[in-house]
């Protein structure tokens, strides 16, 4: 058994996760919903926050080589 503590909002609708929730599609889950106070409310995530806390792993140069890394493609290609 797998348990995950996530900060949430309900917007009406939904629950809106303060961070992106590391299960895969289909996962059957059980949801109990405590309700906070507002003194217990964490300040939101910079995005910033927010994408180092999905341990994302890539080359030094991922940003400079965006295309080649996604699509295969190189600089001559697009000539």
């Amino acid at each position: 058994m797998m348990l995950q503590e996530l900060d949430a909002v309900f917007d009406g609708t939904a629950l809106q996760l303060d961070v992106p929730l590391n299960l895969a599609a289909g996962k059957r889950v059980r949801i109990v919903v405590e309700s906070v106070l507002p003194s217990e409310v964490r300040s939101p995530k910079t995005f910033l926050e927010t994408a180092r806390s999905l341990k994302l792993q890539g080359e030094p140069d991922w940003s400079e080589k965006i295309d080649q890394y996604l699509y295969g493609e190189t600089l001559a290609d697009n000539d």
